[in-house]
């Protein structure tokens, strides 16, 4: 898996955009300079995030969302699994 997040991602399972491995990494969103956490889908390459609007729910419960467009940037929070097992492998070979 890449350091870098995917340019379109969505936290609902029933968009083509969902990724479960990627979310459970951790994805934090900056949007015109500002951190974010209710970001509920983003595009990096189109500029937009899509925001809860409230506690609004549509007729099959998903919140109701508004479209925002401004700069955005992404970063993973955690760093990959792969890469914290090779920096316990340094640190044990190197105490040996």
């Amino acid at each position: 898996m890449s350091d870098t997040p995917p340019d379109h991602l969505s936290t609902n399972p029933k968009s083509p955009h969902f990724d479960m491995e990627v979310l459970q990494r951790g994805i934090g969103i900056r949007f015109k300079g500002r951190e974010r956490k209710d970001v509920e889908e983003y595009s990096i390459s189109e500029g937009w995030i899509r925001v809860a609007a409230g506690k609004s729910r549509d007729r099959h419960g998903n919140p109701l969302t508004i479209k925002l467009t401004g700069e955005v940037e992404a970063w993973f929070e955690n760093p990959t699994p792969d890469a914290e097992d090779k920096g316990n492998e340094d640190k044990t070979t190197e105490a040996e």
